[in-house]
């Protein structure tokens, strides 16, 4: 195993020789349910990724509650279990929503009694119709493009336990928030959030949504790979958009397809990639674990901070 001045760098081989939980695993179709459109995560990648990791969470989540106690007994203060907030940060593309879904999924089955959430702060970008007022809808997803005032109010209510916290719906289908339409989140107690920003330290708050994080993650790749991941997701969601006049990716889906992915390339290149390179990428140490990806999605190393 090597180390960095910051970090234990794990090759998969050593990372899954960790892995002491040999009972809970899941079924290749509940793997299939859980894996975004193009991620290639298997039952294997489970029992040498994903339960490793399981245990790892547990120890800080255990830490965690048992310092939060012993600050209760020293401040006379009632007992109360305090939410553990798990943040995933990562290029669009490199397979955050899948990460997160495995997790929710894993951790409620490892702890029955607790109730674990997920939200993606996609929720929490302006809508389309301020972002064209603003004349930055060709920079969605960068920083300016979210309510991110409303993001940190967000996890401080969620942090005091505050109960039924609507988060605003967003949809891909029509790459727009829906109006009028909420997720509620409703004390759990933990709660992944998921999103390409929650690493980034905004320009305009003195407050960071990674200030609210017990444990975070960053799913890292080479732009290459990643750029090829979102080529294929385009055209994945072509194939079921031209059913739906009322979907985004309608007019792309029906159109010549040629034309359709040298569009989905130049929103690659002018948007997301420079949006990595700018903003996304520089977090990426800021995280507790790294995940390094090659390519088909394939984990071959995992870096945890030393704390």
């Amino acid at each position: 195993m090597k180390e960095s001045d910051s970090f234990y760098i794990i090759n998969r081989k050593e990372w899954k020789d960790l892995n002491k939980d040999k009972k809970m695993m899941l079924t290749d179709t509940e793997v299939e349910a859980l894996r975004s459109l193009n991620d290639n995560v298997s039952v294997m990648d489970v029992k040498e990724i994903y339960l490793p990791m399981l245990e790892i969470i547990d120890k800080y989540i255990k830490h965690y509650q048992e310092r939060q106690d012993e600050i209760k007994d020293f401040l006379s203060k009632p007992h109360k279990r305090d939410p553990y907030i798990i943040g995933i940060a990562g290029s669009v593309a490199v397979g955050k929503s899948t990460l997160a879904r495995f997790l929710q999924t894993m951790l409620a089955r490892a702890y029955p009694d607790l109730k674990v959430s997920l939200i993606t702060t996609d929720g929490f970008l302006y809508p389309n119709e301020i972002l064209k007022e603003r004349e930055i809808l060709n920079r969605k997803g960068f920083p300016e493009s979210y309510d991110m005032h409303r993001l940190i109010s967000f996890m401080g209510d969620v942090k005091s336990g505050r109960r039924n916290i609507e988060v605003p719906l967003y949809s891909h289908r029509l790459y727009d928030i829906v109006p009028g339409e909420f997720e509620v989140i409703d004390q759990p107690d933990i709660l992944i959030v998921e999103g390409i920003n929650v690493l980034q330290l905004p320009t305009n708050e003195k407050i960071f949504v990674s200030d609210f994080f017990d444990f975070s993650f960053y799913v890292d790749a080479e732009p290459k790979n990643i750029e090829k991941w979102y080529l294929e997701r385009f055209g994945l969601l072509l194939k079921t958009a031209f059913k739906d006049p009322s979907n985004y990716y309608y007019p792309y889906a029906v159109g010549d397809k040629k034309e359709a992915f040298e569009m989905a390339r130049n929103v690659w290149e002018k948007v997301n990639l420079v949006n990595l390179e700018e903003f996304i990428l520089p977090t990426r140490f800021r995280a507790d674990m790294i995940l390094h990806k090659t390519t088909d999605h394939f984990i071959d190393q995992l870096l945890l901070k030393k704390h």
